[in-house]
């Protein structure tokens, strides 16, 4: 699909009127702050002239419908500069003069940093070294998937090029060739409390960028025709992203502020505003119609299809990370499903998919935030991403998660090789706080199932799930449970064993209800029938299954996982049943000491969650 020629919209606005325009960000980047009473007026400031170059003559984008496929994407890595970010939608003409001011109050669109409560905005930012992978992730669809010309560009500060997320993502870049993607450096020297690791020495940043396989170009990024001609260069680029690395003063165009420490995050006192719009020239009005790109449709689509999930024999061992791998695969048979993986896809079976669909599998090697960015990206254009590594490794990336519910994105994550049952790779490898640390994730799903016919049905819902969905897969094969007619919905779970005359519920999920089903037949060898749950979904988590039991039991619940205590399995079932008024009686069972190496049986047992200490727990509560 062509594009909206460049030259054209070169001839609609002349450089003075670009840099007038950068006064007036500056202008409105100063007044929404001071009305604010905080923000970052600096920051905003030392950017304004390569946005107002930007969004004069190179970014396409239709102000009217953002949701245009073709649009240009824009993504302020540096998200405190977001009263830069807001200036230009006043510019645009996106937002009033009014709501501009309306600058971090209560109930204002307007935040500290930018959401996409805005239309305009496509992720949330803020939290720093975060939005410029992300938007390698939507380069990747936009070059990969939807197929179209669209440009992604990512306004990055100084500041965050310490952050190591910044250079996996221009690895990724540089890896998969998106010429369609451009960061710009904003380098104006100074950070929060001081100098930038390596302040206004842009040779080093130029070198490092091209050590990672981009193109570099040093710009001053208060010289108009460099920064244009740099934008330039940038779309007309093949085979490498660009990196434009600016030169800036912080504070730009107030001489009272401009290159001085202690003045980051501070909003100007009313009467340095004064002075400061004095010196700037005074409030403008300048309106920037822009170029709108021509519409494009994506090159995938997500029509109807039959999905055929795998089915098991009841009895046969099969892990459930298999099991994902199969369900993964299948699901593909839609086409906006896209799959990537931590380089672990041969243990995750991220592979399944990978070998049947390689043109939306890609591959993030051994880089879990951006694992994380490229899903949220992919998110943004409107994808259903997958991603996997181990369940541990995921904490890298946790931050990229807890941002990704802010964005309101819709990603899947898969752990897998969780708890002490992965055996003899120790405890690095062991995730045993990733059930907490998934629930504490605002709108999240969290999904440990036990068997491979649970797995396959929960895949397929979470790929219509909206917000952070994730799934614990196991490393160990253990028998199917459950036949092809039995359904598991989100939220649901499964009564595994029942009597009239249970005294007694155990509670499991993944492995560990493999445990209590042979604590049940161990008790029920001696003249005590047990209850057995299968709480596959531990958020949201099935109260009324669990009040239920309770009541049928008289209160008695052994609760058993292999996590830490803290924010698990445990946690969820007595959230759960806090509110009663007469709550029940539990024993939890879960790893309280440090593990090591050694069998699974061993570990388990050894944790004290193996069915033995079940069978011991139960008792305990019937009083024997």
């Amino acid at each position: 699909m062509a594009r909206s020629s460049v030259t054209e919209v070169r001839t609609t606005q002349g450089f003075d009127f670009i840099r007038e325009l950068g006064q007036q960000l500056r202008v409105d980047s100063i007044r929404a702050s001071t009305a604010a009473g905080s923000g970052h007026p600096t920051s905003s400031m030392s950017a304004a002239d390569l946005m107002a170059v930007l969004i004069t003559r190179h970014f396409l984008y239709d102000w009217n419908d953002p949701k245009e496929p073709n649009n240009d994407h824009l993504i302020f890595s540096k998200g405190h500069a977001s009263p830069l970010l807001y200036a230009i939608f006043r510019a645009v003409g996106a937002i009033s003069d009014d709501e501009l001011l309306s600058f971090r109050k209560f109930g204002s669109r307007l935040q500290g940093h930018p959401t996409p409560v805005l239309p305009w905005v496509d992720v949330a930012t803020g939290s720093l070294g975060q939005g410029l992978p992300i938007g390698v992730g939507v380069a990747l669809a936009g070059r990969k998937l939807d197929k179209l010309p669209y440009h992604v560009w990512a306004l990055t500060g100084d500041s965050e090029l310490a952050e190591g997320s910044i250079w996996e993502g221009l690895d990724k870049a540089g890896f998969y060739g998106l010429s369609n993607f451009t960061a710009i450096f904003d380098i104006n020297r100074l950070g929060q409390r001081g100098p930038t690791e390596y302040q206004w020495e842009t040779d080093v940043y130029r070198d490092r960028v091209q050590a990672f396989g981009c193109r570099a170009v040093v710009i001053d990024g208060h010289d108009p025709e460099q920064i244009d001609q740099a934008m330039q260069q940038a779309h007309e680029a093949t085979g490498k992203p660009t990196v434009i690395i600016a030169r800036t003063i912080k504070g730009k165009g107030f001489s009272e502020i401009e290159n001085k420490e202690n003045w980051h995050g501070k909003a100007l006192p009313a009467d340095m505003e004064a002075r400061a719009i004095a010196e700037l020239g005074g409030i403008r009005h300048l309106r920037v119609d822009g170029t709108k790109p021509e519409p494009g449709t994506p090159a995938l689509t997500d029509g109807k299809v039959d999905v055929i999930l795998p089915t098991y024999k009841k009895g046969d061992k099969v892990a459930t990370r298999k099991a994902y791998g199969d369900a993964l695969k299948a699901i593909g048979a839609r086409q906006t499903v896209v799959a990537m993986d931590g380089e672990v896809s041969n243990s995750t079976y991220a592979e399944e998919f990978a070998k049947a669909y390689p043109d939306r599998y890609f591959e993030m090697f051994i880089a879990e935030q951006q694992l994380i960015a490229a899903a949220v990206g992919m998110s943004v254009r409107h994808y259903i991403p997958f991603a996997s590594t181990f369940a541990a490794f995921l904490s890298r990336a946790y931050d990229f998660i807890r941002m990704a519910a802010i964005s309101q994105a819709n990603i899947r994550l898969s752990g897998s090789h969780a708890g002490v049952e992965i055996g003899e790779d120790g405890p690095s490898q062991m995730a045993l706080e990733d059930l907490a640390a998934m629930r504490a994730v605002h709108g999240s799903t969290v999904l440990y199932p036990s068997d491979a016919t649970s797995t396959a049905q929960l895949v397929e819902a979470m790929a219509d799930r909206d917000g952070i969905s994730y799934i614990r897969t196991t490393r160990g094969a253990y028998p199917v449970l459950y036949g092809d007619g039995e359904h598991f919905r989100i939220g649901g779970s499964k009564v595994v064993r029942s009597d009239p005359h249970d005294v007694v519920t155990l509670i499991g999920a993944g492995v560990t209800l493999h445990n209590c089903l042979a604590a049940a037949e161990e008790l029920d060898k001696e003249g005590f029938k047990a209850r057995v749950i299968d709480c596959y979904s531990l958020k949201p988590i099935d109260r009324q299954t669990l009040h239920e039991a309770a009541a049928v039991t008289k209160g008695r619940l052994v609760v058993v996982e292999d996590h830490y205590p803290e924010g698990g399995l445990g946690a969820a079932v007595m959230e759960a049943l806090a509110a009663d008024m007469d709550p029940p009686r539990i024993i939890h069972l879960a790893v309280r000491a440090l593990p090591g190496s050694g069998k699974p049986t061993e570990l388990m047992d050894r944790a004290e969650i193996s069915a033995r200490h079940i069978v011991a727990a139960a008792k305990q509560l019937y009083g024997v």
